[in-house]
């Protein structure tokens, strides 16, 4: 959504470019403190100033019908507030430099609601997604608005997956519990939808290579859809009795290698610090490799071969299997579904 800001507020005129003002200023009649201002592409802020730019808390009505309410920071929304947009969609939550970052719950068109971490306008971190319509409920790990990495669906009646998501599909070895009296693993292959052939396999590739390229406020989308004509299919293995010794830990937050603020945001800061007399204080984040550290826990603990008994130990887990073959580079994602097809007692078409 495009955003009219009051490009430059400053000493001078009421008047275009600046918009008409009324309120405090400074001595060099900057504005400064309690005020209200209706710029000249007809959107109204009211609220706080501070040496000329939005600081504090202040609302500001778009000329569209959104509106934001909520804590600013020199001109960017920075802290807590609420946006609301023209389609009645709603964001609650924290912001970072105009950017939705932190924890925020977002209420959309259709019911749905996402309550989670977010990172620079993204479903990033740890989040629930709630499909109101379908009573289904999706809890795990996002990456850039996408299902990516350990996730929990819990389905109506009581019954659940375990499993791993790669761009908003399930895929690998998994499990699905039954009331807490059942559980039969598995595993997700991605297969093309026949119907989309005709779209060329260029379009239909689950890997894309954009991932890399810096997001823009402009291009962010609310919501990233999966991979077109890629259909997840479930493939059963065997199914033993419930036990809570067999279920995979929950999934853990992301670490996020955040922004580091500019040097005229620390020098500011500190001059804060100072005249108010307050004590420096200072925050980090620990970052690491991902990835690999999600996937060892997500092991499920105990699982032996497919024709013997069950008994502890992660040692001869597919999902142990599974992942030490894809680190090294193997494919086998087609060896499952080839190799594995007799030994399959039933298979359906998965859900999203």
């Amino acid at each position: 959504m495009a955003e009219g800001g009051e490009g430059g507020e400053g000493p001078g005129s009421d008047k275009y470019p600046f918009g008409e003002y009324i309120g405090a200023r400074d001595e060099n009649l900057d504005r400064h403190g309690y005020g209200s201002a209706l710029l000249p592409n007809g959107d109204i802020y009211e609220g706080n100033y501070r040496l000329g730019k939005r600081h504090g808390k202040g609302m500001y009505c778009f000329r569209n019908g959104a509106r934001y309410e909520g804590e600013w920071r020199k001109g960017l929304k920075h802290g807590f507030g609420t946006f609301c947009y023209p389609d009645a969609t709603k964001y609650v939550g924290q912001w970072r430099k105009d950017n939705k970052h932190g924890h925020g719950i977002y209420y959309y068109l259709n019911g749905d609601v996402y309550e989670g971490a977010w990172y620079k306008g993204w479903r990033h971190g740890l989040g629930t997604y709630s499909y109101i319509k379908e009573k289904v409920q999706h809890y795990g790990v996002w990456k850039n608005g996408r299902m990516e990495g350990a996730g929990i669906i819990t389905y109506p009646c009581d019954f659940r997956y375990h499993g791993y998501f790669k761009r908003n599909l399930p895929i690998g070895p998994g499990l699905f519990s039954f009331e807490e009296k059942w559980i039969q693993f598995g595993f997700y292959v991605n297969m093309r939808d026949p119907a989309f052939d005709y779209l060329g396999a260029e379009n239909l590739i689950v890997e894309q290579e954009s991932s890399d390229q810096e997001v823009t406020q402009e291009t962010v989308e609310e919501d990233r859809a999966s991979p077109p004509g890629i259909v997840p299919i479930w493939r059963a293995r065997h199914t033993v009795p419930y036990s809570q010794d067999l279920i995979p830990p929950d999934p853990v937050a992301v670490p996020i290698k955040d922004s580091e603020d500019s040097l005229l945001d620390i020098i500011d800061y500190l001059k804060q610090q100072y005249d108010s007399g307050g004590k420096k204080t200072q925050e980090g984040d620990e970052h690491e490799n991902y990835d690999e550290e999600q996937r060892r826990r997500f092991e499920i603990h105990s699982q032996g071969d497919l024709e013997g008994p069950v008994r502890p130990g992660p040692s001869n887990s597919p999902i142990s299997d599974y992942n030490e073959r894809e680190s090294q580079g193997e494919a086998v994602g087609d060896e499952y579904e080839a190799g594995d097809a007799s030994r399959v007692s039933f298979g359906g078409a998965g859900e999203e």
